[in-house]
């Protein structure tokens, strides 16, 4: 009875060690399990803005809310991007109309074919001139329908948020609102804060053009600023004060040419309920200034 009692004894002090030592590898498993694997479309630029070509797995550095990821691969990005023009077509763009006319032909030619696209003046209220087309000829006679309009102001914000909306019913990996504005009379009165968030739960990336110095006399002035500064910033795009109109050309030349360069940066996140607020993305590379926006589509 007693050896019994010992040999029961012993099996289970077995079995329990068994247990024990089983239990490791299957939560290691389950962790690596649960991580998950996210993508972000990165620019990297140097110093005059020329897109830097050659960079690998190892000169990236991506966080999300200040804690460090993985990164596992890099490639070159070749999604289709959907790509929103927004004009400034207000009485005070009377001067950059033909000039801000003949750099959006040349950005159509040079990204319409395998990207769609769309065109929205400003005037007044968001007007659609083009929907989401990869057509040049459709896109070309829509720029020739850019006049600028008397009295009229401008309605950035508001096309901000319509543009996010109509994103977000559209499945496309890649998403850029490339605004071209003065910085005249805004007629929207939105919260810039707000319309940040909206754009980025849209996952786009704002570039914006401004010809002149930001207006802070007027609240939907100073509104527009913070979408200007934090809304480029933190979607990943550009803000970029332009002194001439003639400047629109060339730099929209330099903006193809920056999102025709992407990497498509993949890195690994612990798996969690709460989705991070920020992802951020530098180069170890000092010279290069890396701009990134997490792929759409992703979920949680």
């Amino acid at each position: 009875m007693h050896g019994r009692f010992l040999v029961r004894l012993l099996a289970a002090a077995v079995l329990a060690a068994l247990t024990t030592f089983v239990a490791w590898p299957t939560q290691e498993v389950r962790a690596q399990a649960g991580a998950r694997e996210r993508t972000i479309f990165v620019s990297a630029v140097d110093p005059r803005g020329e897109p830097v070509n050659g960079l690998d797995l190892d000169d990236f550095t991506i966080t999300e809310d200040g804690q460090s990821r993985e990164v596992l691969r890099v490639s070159r990005a070749d999604e289709p991007m959907d790509i929103v023009l927004l004009a400034d077509n207000s009485a005070e763009a009377e001067r950059l109309v033909g000039p801000m006319r003949d750099a959006l032909r040349d950005f159509v030619r040079r990204m319409a074919e395998d990207n769609q696209m769309a065109l929205i003046a400003l005037a007044d209220r968001p007007t659609i001139l083009v929907n989401y087309t990869s057509n040049q000829m459709r896109l070309e006679e829509g720029i020739g329908r850019l006049f600028s309009m008397s009295g009229s102001g401008m309605t950035l914000l508001d096309s901000l948020v319509e543009v996010s909306a109509g994103l977000r019913q559209r499945d496309t990996r890649r998403a850029v609102i490339v605004p071209v504005i003065t910085t005249g009379v805004e007629f929207t009165n939105r919260y810039g804060l707000d319309v940040v968030d909206t754009v980025k739960q849209a996952g786009a990336a704002i570039h914006a053009f401004v010809i002149g110095q930001p207006d802070f006399g007027t609240v939907p002035g100073r509104e527009r600023a913070v979408v200007l500064d934090a809304g480029t910033r933190e979607t990943g795009g550009q803000h970029v004060t332009l002194l001439t109109e003639s400047a629109v050309k060339p730099a929209l030349q330099k903006l193809a040419r920056q999102l025709s360069s992407q990497y498509k940066v993949l890195y690994s996140r612990p798996d969690s309920l709460i989705p991070p607020e920020n992802t951020d993305v530098t180069s170890r590379q000092s010279y290069v200034t890396a701009r990134g926006t997490p792929a759409r589509g992703q979920g949680d």
